[in-house]
């Protein structure tokens, strides 16, 4: 059944369907009930650690895990890291831990020595499951490095002045680590061993599962905030198993159905969009790899028979340009999710067309609101599934509001999107006065975003309020410039940001990223804007590059293309503005 929200015409106001009642169980509850419906289906591969699990099998191991923490001595509402790209033991810690209340703290894998630091100790982490290395990286070196006095130490029972809530460290002990790690590190717990530790059938796991409510945090999420510290986000049972719920149901998921999820855990892209979007449906979780390759994705939606297909722009861009992507059969895609940033529509129409996902929707969101606020359907027609990010969700409510006044703008305007509802987090882990910043008195989230909404409740983000550009009083929406130079031939994909200008304030810079085998020029692309777009719209900086900064999910940092431009060029910002 399509679900239809209301728009009320006059306002840019939104609330979404409410047919279909939210989920009232605790994630191990409602995870419990799928199982006795199906424990043979299959729930889980793993394809890079040749893991396959059944709904049953997941179900066993993750309750064998949850009796393994309580064994540390750990109680509901205690933080439990874990620091690790994809793999079959981060889902069970994320059922693990929901089932006896404990709070994943998701952490970063791009993260060094000092972030990691700061998250452990900002929501004090008694226990932490981490890789041993990834690539360059050196997890244990890390930790190493923050707490020396472990050399010396028994496992479980760690001590140390720059992590004083750390007492127990599990590393992922995996074929291929290297040889060096063949041997037991001191102080610290092989994953297999704490694994191994716990019953399946503790009755310690029914006794706490009936003391937790749906209302309960269970997971902490940290925002990358582009000033100051990162901010916790807490989000509960039914923040993100509803989420997770509506998102398959709008790419109508079936048991029948197996996504690709190259997106990363450690987001909620991943463990929302992706693990509990699969879960509250039946449908099997299919991770191609440990981190992104466009290749791997490929190979896995055909041997596995993938029907769904998660990713951010850059990685279909990725995969649609790899060479060898028209080797692979990829005809039984039908869904999937494209969302973290803005999504190109002549991207989105190459998915649609060459890689079969005649389905796929939008979605949009922010980890604070667990996160999908808006999503486009299967049956969202073409032209506004390119062209928006779909309609509010069922039992959320979104607005656009000026910025300034804080009144509700009329269709078709411009202004800052707010989201209410179940979705809206717990709060930033003990941090009030920033919590009260950005939900207000009335349970409304300011999300930053800049948005329009038509008269039919669809939504369009056309920006951030901070990455507006205003050159000598007109604003210009980066996003704009970037979709016409989209359609360039030559250019595989350009972000667009404002640089300062002492005559105009501010001006345009084009960082393109050209396709493989294509040459072109500055003039070329100037050529090409005019007489099509206004003139003050057109960059006057033109950079061709390899690649953009961007974050371990795939964002953009636009700040970091402003700052390399302002030192490029010799610039100044304007400090009387």
């Amino acid at each position: 059944m399509t679900q239809t929200p209301s728009a009320p015409t006059g306002l840019s106001l939104a609330c979404g369907a409410t047919e279909v009642p939210l989920i009232a169980q605790t994630l191990g509850d409602f995870f419990d009930a799928m199982v006795e419906r199906q424990p043979g289906a299959e729930a889980l591969v793993s394809v890079h650690q040749k893991l396959r699990y059944t709904y049953r099998e997941l179900q066993t191991e993750a309750n064998r895990l949850a009796s393994a923490l309580l064994g540390l001595g750990l109680l509901s509402g205690d933080r439990v890291g874990i620091w690790s790209h994809n793999n079959a033991q981060w889902v069970l810690m994320q059922l693990a831990t929901a089932k006896v209340g404990l709070i994943l703290v998701n952490i970063n894998p791009a993260y060094r020595v000092a972030e990691l630091e700061y998250a452990l100790n900002k929501v004090g982490c008694k226990a932490l499951v981490t890789m041993a290395r990834f690539k360059t990286s050196d997890y244990l070196g890390m930790l190493r490095e923050l707490a020396p006095e472990w050399a010396h130490a028994q496992p479980g029972r760690l001590e140390s002045a720059r992590l004083p809530h750390l007492h127990t460290v599990a590393w992922i002990d995996e074929p291929g680590q290297g040889a060096e790690l063949d041997e037991d590190l001191p102080g610290l717990l092989r994953f297999s061993a704490l694994l191994a530790s716990g019953q399946p059938q503790d009755p310690r796991l029914a006794e706490v599962a009936r003391t937790l409510k749906a209302g309960d945090p269970i997971n902490i999420q940290f925002t990358s905030g582009t000033t100051g510290f990162p901010k916790g986000a807490t989000l509960t049972h039914r923040n993100i198993l509803n989420n997770g719920f509506f998102i398959g149901e709008a790419m109508k998921l079936t048991p029948a159905d197996r996504l690709c999820i190259p997106v990363p855990l450690y987001h909620c892209f991943g463990m929302v969009l992706g693990n509990l979007a699969c879960l509250t449906h039946g449908a099997t979780i299919v991770y191609p790899n440990d981190g992104f390759d466009p290749l791997s994705v490929l190979q896995t939606v055909q041997d596995e028979k993938c029907t769904g297909l998660h990713g951010v722009p850059t990685m279909f861009i990725a995969e649609l340009d790899h060479p060898r992507f028209k080797e692979f059969d990829l005809s039984t895609l039908r869904t999937g999710i494209m969302a973290g940033s803005p999504c190109p529509i002549e991207v989105m129409k190459r998915v649609v067309g060459e890689m079969h996902l005649s389905e796929i929707t939008i979605a949009y969101g922010m980890t604070e609101t667990s996160p999908v606020s808006c999503q486009s359907s299967t049956d969202t027609p073409l032209e506004k599934r390119v062209a928006t990010v779909g309609l509010v969700q069922p039992h959320l409510e979104v607005k656009i509001v000026d910025p300034e006044s804080g009144e509700i703008v009329a269709p078709g305007v411009s202004g800052e999107l707010c989201t209410r509802g179940y979705s809206v987090m717990h709060g930033y882990w003990e941090d009030e006065a920033r919590t009260a910043e950005a939900i207000d008195a009335e349970g409304w989230m300011h999300t930053g975003d800049l948005a329009t909404m038509d008269a039919e409740g669809y939504v369009n983000i056309v920006g951030r309020i901070k990455d507006m550009v205003i050159r000598g009083g007109e604003n210009i929406y980066p996003r704009e410039i970037e979709e016409f130079l989209y359609r360039h031939p030559k250019v595989q994909d350009v972000q667009v940001v404002g640089v300062p200008d002492p005559k105009y304030g501010e001006e345009l810079c084009a960082w393109i990223i050209v396709k493989p085998g294509q040459s072109v020029n500055e003039e070329e692309i100037r050529a090409f804007c005019k007489g099509q777009i206004a003139h003050y719209k057109v960059p006057r900086y033109i950079r061709f590059v390899s690649g953009f900064p961007m974050t371990v999910t795939g964002k953009i940092q636009k700040f970091k293309i402003r700052d390399e431009m302002k030192h490029q060029l010799g610039l100044e910002e304007d400090k009387t503005a």
